[in-house]
């Protein structure tokens, strides 16, 4: 009788790369999807749902991410202050033109993670966003993916 096992991944045998994206005129939803698999090691056929086995992203110009449609003055993100009536909005196009223009990505990427884990939470400490064209990891080597002309859809078509 042929029996076949499926292998199950141990945390000691992950090897973790590093991978560099440029986010200059991609389209948000999508790349955040792409950032989401690799954190979690999906891309990988020994994937295993309770290992952390995903890479480190490294994502720069992430201050010139687009929006397709009206997404970008129309969408509106809302947070509690926790007080009471303390709901407060704000639009993507506010969140990009100031001082943290990296959490429009940072939480796209979050929300398509396992919610409320602590797998989750340590996934997200290997993505590193960075608004200019400059990063901190030259030193780790980082194979650059050319997420843009992966597809056509990845930029936005005016």
């Amino acid at each position: 009788m042929l029996k076949s096992t499926t292998a199950s991944m141990k945390p000691a045998e992950v090897e973790k790369k590093w991978i560099h994206i440029d986010a200059e005129g991609v389209v948000v939803g999508r790349l955040a999807t792409f950032i989401a698999n690799r954190l979690r090691g999906k891309h990988l056929p020994t994937y295993t749902p309770h290992v952390d086995m995903g890479d480190y992203v490294v994502v720069t110009n992430v201050d010139k991410v687009v929006f397709t449609g009206k997404k970008n003055t129309d969408k509106i993100y809302y947070r509690h202050t926790g007080h009471p009536g303390g709901v407060k909005q704000t639009t993507p196009e506010k969140v990009l033109g100031g001082r943290f223009p990296e959490r429009v990505l940072e939480k796209a990427v979050e929300r398509m993670l396992p919610k409320e884990s602590p797998l989750a939470r340590k996934q997200m400490t290997h993505l590193r966003l960075f608004a200019g064209a400059a990063h901190d990891h030259e030193a780790q080597q980082p194979q650059t993916i050319d997420f843009k002309s992966m597809s056509a859809k990845n930029t936005r078509s005016v």
